[in-house]
Order: structure tokens, then C-alpha cells, then sequence
């Protein structure tokens, strides 16, 4: 768009990079007549890709939190037997706890699958078998992953080859009606993620500018396009050397006055809205904000409910998905008793206190051994620890022995003996 033969709003042949999303077709919004003058015609946000939202600080910190959380989860194996689960020393065990191959160790394989869960929206780790024995387990690029149905079963191309899903660990954020996409939590909350990416260039445009907003030039406008080009950079220069000078007075032209043009950073409330985009990010991923570092709303009880609610709600049904799925696909249909299962007690640890007060309830109450207690402190076994105790005070009503406490059946009680 020209205006006194000066083109305003061009691009200068630079690719474009944004998606548009809201157009300005007509008059009908405020103001619209004054951006179609000087030739902004649609509104732009950034577009959200993976490497893009993570540049948000609010959905690096959740995917690394989650992904971090869900790996560091001790994952064991167990065989079920008469007198209780008794957990399994190698094959298995050692995959899914130690190394699930030769270039991967357990924490870094299934950090990894998680990250891809909560960013793209499916983790995947394929099953490498030697007949019907485990040998490794290998994580799979879901980008580079292709899933289709022939003939009602579901298979898994990748790198070439293809495999069945009886092979695939499959871990879905949300699955699409077919079964076989599955929704992306980046896409999900992409306005979301957009508005943040504007605020922060926005943000970061106005300080890396002095703190200077855009400015128009009021006043009597120079005839032909040179003299405005003229004088447009007679102004920049002076704003340009009043920030490098640190002069925070600079001339312009005589008539003239500057004024700025946007929004005030203040009066828009870029504060409070990017403070309550970490609530919508908490929201996509059911994240308690206290877990963003957000404690606008942080109490000393509610964060530790909080605290609650992330293991009940959200810790636990992923553990549990990942542990079904796990069951399924290494050991069938019919396990035979073998399961593998995440330990949720270390997220459950209350401070020091709290934990030996709990552990002596449950060796006094004959719940846990003196040695089983200790197991969970990390501590070695002791002489006849392994043996279950009980107060001797705990005795059913009616059957605790009497005792004579200066009553009347008490020889030592003066007042009622005859005698004396």
C-alpha cells in the first residue's frame, strides 16, 4: 500500500514465514480502515511447530518435567508365585531396568520415548526377538514411522522394514478415530502456543529496541516520496544515536512530533496474560502449576495436594499405560504370571520425619519387618530383622490384666484398712 508515493508494509522479498489466521476482509472491525491505509490487511501469529513451542519456556519446562518424571520411574519384573510376586534377576528385568540394548540405558530409552509423546504425541519401541526370547529394545522415530491396516491387523513401517504391532510398543497421547493416528499435545494447544510466541517476540522486539515503541512521524508531510524517505531517516538516525549514546534527548524537526503506534505493553496486560499462559499450558498436559514454577495461586497445603494429585491423576494412568502395553507386547495374551510394573513409592516420600513415623507404625503393627523397613531407607539388613513384632500393650477389650493403682483392693491403702 503507498501512501504519499511511499510503500509501507512490504516484506522486502524476505520469504514468508507465518501463517495467517485471522484475516480483515471489510470495515466491520475497529480500526480496520486505518490498517487496510497503511497496508496491514490480516493478522499474523507465528507458526507452531515442535522445535518452535519448545522455545517456550512454560512447554519445555512440562515436556522435560513429564518425560523426566516418567523415565526415572523404577520399573521392574515380577513372576507371580504362591507365596507372592517375586521379581526376576535378569533377561527382562535387565532390559526394562538397566539397558533395553547396547547403545541405550533404561532411564535414557524411555526418557526419550516420553519426550516424543508429549511433544509429537506417540512414543514407539520396537521388540527385537530371537525366536521367542527378548534380546533388546530399540526406540523407534515416530515421524519416521508409518502405521497402516492390512486385513484388520496393524503394522508399523519404518527405516524400510516392517513390523507388526505384536513387536511395537505404542504409546498414544490421545488417539484419532481410525485408531491409528493420534493427536499431537502441540497441536492441541497451538493458539495457545502461538500467542505465547508472539508476547515473546513482541517482547523481546520492544526491549531490544530501548524499550522504544514503533513511532509515526505527525506534521507537515515533505512533498514527494524521497523527501518522506528523508525524513523518516533523519528520525531513525536520531533515535539510533540516542540509544547507542545513552541520550535520552534527541532533536527532531521543527512541527513535527512523534507519537507511538501499538499497543502499551502496561495497558495490555502482557503480564497477566503471560503469566496465564502457564495455566493453559498446565491444562494441556493436566499439570498442576505449581510443577510450571508457577506459584501465583501456591499455598502451603494446596501445593502439597497438588503434589497428590499429580501422582494419582496423572504419574499413575500413564505408569499404567505404559505397563499394560509392555505386558502385551512381551509377554502375550497369556503371560504365564510374568508382568512388569513401575515402583510409585519414591514419588510418595514425604520428608524425613513423616517417613520414619510411617515405617514405625508399620513394624510396631506387624505390617512390615525391622528388615523391610529398612529396604526402604536403603538400609542393610540386621539380625533377626526379618521377623514380625507387635506391642505387647495390644490386647483385645476385656482381656488387659488389672493393675492396683491405690484403689481400694490395695494393701498399701491405708484409708481402707480396718487394721490400721
Amino acid at each position: 500500500m503507498k501512501l504519499f508515493g511511499y510503500e509501507f508494509g512490504g516484506r522486502d522479498g524476505r520469504k514468508d514465514e507465518e501463517r495467517v489466521i485471522t484475516s480483515v476482509t471489510g470495515m466491520e472491525r475497529p480500526g480496520s480502515s486505518i490498517l487496510q491505509l497503511i497496508g496491514v490487511t490480516s493478522a499474523t501469529l507465528p507458526t507452531v511447530t515442535i522445535d518452535s513451542a519448545l522455545s517456550v519456556p512454560a512447554v519445555s519446562a512440562a515436556v522435560s518435567f513429564l518425560s523426566g518424571s516418567m523415565a526415572n520411574l523404577p520399573l521392574h519384573a515380577y513372576r507371580v508365585k504362591k507365596g507372592g510376586s517375586e521379581r526376576l534377576k535378569d533377561g527382562v528385568q535387565r532390559l526394562m531396568n538397566e539397558a533395553p540394548n547396547p547403545e541405550w540405558t533404561s532411564f535414557g530409552m524411555r526418557k526419550y520415548l516420553w519426550q516424543q509423546v508429549f511433544t509429537g504425541g506417540r512414543g514407539l519401541a520396537w521388540i527385537e526377538r530371537d525366536g521367542s526370547k527378548i534380546v533388546a529394545i530399540w526406540p523407534m522415530d515416530p515421524g519416521e514411522t508409518q502405521i497402516t491396516r492390512l486385513g484388520g491387523r496393524k503394522f508399523y513401517n519404518y527405516g524400510g522394514k516392517r513390523y507388526e504391532a505384536a513387536d511395537v510398543i505404542d504409546i498414544p497421547f490421545m488417539l484419532k478415530i481410525d485408531q491409528l493416528g493420534s493427536y499431537s499435545p502441540i497441536t492441541m494447544g497451538a493458539k495457545a502456543i502461538q500467542l505465547a510466541l508472539a508476547m515473546n517476540d513482541y517482547a523481546s522486539g520492544f526491549f531490544a529496541g530501548g524499550g522504544v515503541p514503533p513511532l509515526a512521524l505527525v506534521g507537515p508531510m515533505p512533498a514527494g516520496p524521497e523527501a518522506v524517505k528523508r525524513a523518516q531517516a533523519d528520525i531513525k538516525r536520531a533515535i539510533t544515536a540516542a540509544k547507542s549514546s545513552g541520550d535520552a534527548v534527541f532533536p527532531i524537526p521543527a512541527g513535527y512530533d512523534l507519537k507511538p503506534v501499538g499497543f502499551d505493553p502496561d495497558k495490555g496486560q502482557m503480564t497477566e496474560a503471560r503469566r496465564f499462559q502457564i495455566e493453559e499450558f498446565a491444562r494441556i498436559w493436566n499439570l498442576p502449576p505449581v510443577f510450571l514454577q508457577d506459584l501465583t495461586h501456591g499455598t502451603f497445603s494446596n501445593t502439597e495436594q497438588q503434589d497428590l494429585h499429580l501422582v494419582k491423576h496423572l504419574i499413575a494412568q500413564w505408569a499404567k499405560a505404559f505397563e499394560e502395553e509392555c505386558n502385551l507386547k512381551l509377554f502375550g495374551q497369556r503371560p504365564g504370571g510374568l508382568y512388569v510394573e513401575h515402583n510409585l513409592d519414591g514419588l510418595m516420600r514425604g520428608d524425613f520425619k513423616s517417613r520414619i513415623e510411617g515405617l514405625a507404625r508399620g513394624v510396631q503393627s506387624a505390617i512390615l519387618t525391622p528388615d523391610e523397613a529398612r529396604a526402604l531407607e536403603n538400609r542393610p539388613a540386621m539380625p533377626e530383622g526379618g521377623r514380625l513384632y507387635i506391642q505387647g500393650a495390644t490386647v483385645p477389650l476385656g482381656s488387659q490384666p488389672v493393675t492396683n493403682n491405690g484403689g481400694a483392693n490395695d494393701p498399701g491403702n491405708s484409708d481402707a484398712n480396718p487394721s490400721g
